[in-house]
């Protein structure tokens, strides 16, 4: 849906096709992992709109966004569509099988962060992903493996992802929250190794990376902490985007 926005678009403002650069794609797998695995198909394609034309061609294309496309399109629908974003689901003990079957066993759950406790398995079972959440935030392991891939690759700075979640460490810990729950749910892994490294939306000097960093670390940790809801990841990634020029 994110290609297919992106395409029609630059069709219908007579610019040059924009596609080939897969920065939608890339929008659209990312948006994809911030959304629950049993939302409506329209609603997602509802979420894409909101990220492609709104966040991103409405303000020039791909380098002139004001914020994270897959993030504004994660708001949008939390805003619009609140009940179907917090309608989580996960595997029943067992496992299932997607290929063989149409239909899987599931129960509903709220995440850790939610219910204030660690799942079944304790540290193991954060770090597998063994409750409910969105498609691509539960799998601590995987998440984490991923953003040491990219910092290996020379893909993304260290510093962003590093600075951000020992902010949030050090704040859960002052506080007196279990450091695990916080770290490894909700969308901090997500967010701190795959869009706040974002590169039009970062900063890029280093001191600069650090900076954004604590500041994304101390307004996740004041939304999950002090705020009305559990998870505050996407707020204090769209607020900090509107920093970087400071």
């Amino acid at each position: 849906s994110c290609v297919v926005f992106e395409a029609l678009f630059c069709l219908l403002a007579k610019r040059p096709a924009a596609v080939k650069d897969c920065s939608a794609l890339v929008t659209g797998v990312i948006l994809a992992c911030n959304l629950p695995a049993n939302i409506p198909l329209w609603t997602a394609v509802v979420g894409c709109f909101a990220a492609i034309v709104v966040a991103k061609q409405l303000f020039g294309g791909l380098g002139t966004n004001f914020a994270n496309p897959a993030l504004v399109g994660r708001l949008a629908l939390f805003i619009g569509f609140a009940a179907h974003m917090t309608n989580y689901a996960y595997p029943v003990k067992g496992g299932i099988d997607l290929v063989a079957s149409a239909t899987t066993d599931a129960v509903a759950s709220a995440t850790p962060l939610a219910a204030a406790e660690i799942p079944a398995g304790s540290t193991l079972g954060l770090l597998l992903g063994q409750y409910g959440g969105m498609l691509g935030e539960t799998c601590s392991l995987a998440l984490i493996l991923g953003g040491v891939y990219l910092i290996l690759t020379g893909t993304i700075s260290a510093l962003i992802p590093f600075s951000y979640l020992g902010t949030v460490a050090v704040l859960s810990a002052v506080t007196g929250h279990d450091v695990v729950v916080q770290l490894l749910s909700g969308g901090l892994m997500l967010g701190a190794w795959f869009m706040a490294t974002d590169y039009v939306t970062s900063p890029i000097t280093k001191r600069g990376q650090i900076v954004y960093g604590i500041c994304l670390g101390l307004l996740t940790g004041l939304f999950r902490l002090f705020g009305g809801s559990a998870e505050g990841v996407s707020y204090a990634i769209i607020i900090s985007n509107l920093l970087v020029p400071l």
